[in-house]
């Protein structure tokens, strides 16, 4: 009888151990970290739709279908979700969404709790839901430069992969296995559009559309004409990496010469906000007539106003494009 009951415990130890096994191995194949790379990679090929293939998850707005459908119904929501992916930031249109909506009832309580005035506490909420649109186009232009910087190497190690033979498609594949992020992604998934069917001139204006980058728009224009017209495409890489060299030394030199103007433009950019918030730690009634009188509520209004169109004046004269 012991022997029955030894047994029985060890079958049943085994059953528990090879059923977890499997409900891990089977969560690994769906939702593991190598699914779900493979499932960024189809969905982000799914930006330039003009060529269907059914190997191509379309890329979902958001985890539930009557969202994403619901989502599909706003005007301009693909551009918020095309704005995403070139950013780089691993979110959903709906999940974006849902952070802009939590920071602005942030925003709003706190200002609440610092001010009774309620125009104020929704001019703070709407500033609030703006900071993660904000921040995603500042990751996008970093994300932007960080590969427009790669980019040079990257087209001198396909040029010499040509040079020792190697087809065009394998030289994208070694930039995606060599390079670094982000531009080995980048360039990967131009391979695996080309692998998957995609024609190459395809493939490579879904680059464009994925980085919307004017040096990646010279070699992509350049690889396509060069396909129509024939020549030594090695020859051709190697002329476009030394131009975008050239001219990322240029935007340096304008950078180093313009950084006066960027760092008065900052300083008087947040020098009130700065000033205002000291003065009502400070002495909180000196301000409060700013937003409990409408005339210091107009005043503030135009104020910012003004500060808004001086911003943009300065924006204005310190970007120099090259």
């Amino acid at each position: 009888m012991d022997y029955l009951y030894y047994l029985f415990a060890i079958l049943a130890f085994l059953a528990v151990v090879l059923f977890l096994e499997g409900a891990y191995m089977a969560w690994n194949a769906y939702k593991g970290p190598e699914a779900k790379r493979i499932e960024r990679r189809l969905e982000a090929m799914t930006l330039g739709k003009e060529h269907e293939s059914t190997l191509v998850k379309q890329r979902m707005l958001a985890e539930s279908p009557g969202i994403a459908s619901l989502l599909q119904k706003f005007p301009r929501v693909n551009q918020l979700d095309k704005m995403l992916l070139q950013s780089g930031v691993n979110y959903s249109v709906a999940r974006f969404l849902g952070i802009c909506l939590l920071l602005a009832a942030a925003g709003f309580a706190l200002a609440l709790f610092f001010v009774t005035n309620l125009t104020v506490a929704i001019i703070i909420a709407v500033v609030f839901a703006f900071l993660p649109l904000v921040y995603v186009l500042s990751a996008k232009q970093k994300r932007i430069t960080t590969i427009e910087q790669q980019l040079p190497s990257s087209l001198d190690l396909m040029g010499r992969a040509m040079v020792a033979g190697h087809a065009f498609p394998s030289a994208l594949q070694m930039v995606g296995t060599e390079m670094p992020e982000p531009i080995a992604s980048e360039f990967r998934i131009v391979f695996d559009e080309i692998n998957y069917g995609i024609p190459t001139s395809e493939a490579l204006m879904n680059l464009i559309q994925r980085v919307p980058s004017t040096d990646v728009s010279y070699f992509v224009i350049a690889v396509l004409i060069q396909r129509e017209t024939g020549g030594n495409l090695a020859e051709l890489l190697g002329n476009i990496s030394d131009l975008i060299r050239a001219r990322l030394k240029l935007l340096g030199s304008v950078r180093v010469l313009s950084a006066e103007g960027r760092l008065s433009a900052w300083i008087l950019t947040l020098l009130p906000f700065a000033l205002g918030a000291v003065l009502q730690l400070v002495n909180p009634k000196f301000l409060s007539v700013l937003w409990t009188d409408p005339n210091g509520l107009r005043m503030v209004i135009m104020a910012l106003i003004l500060m808004v169109l001086g911003i943009f004046v300065m924006w204005r004269i310190i970007k120099i494009r090259v």
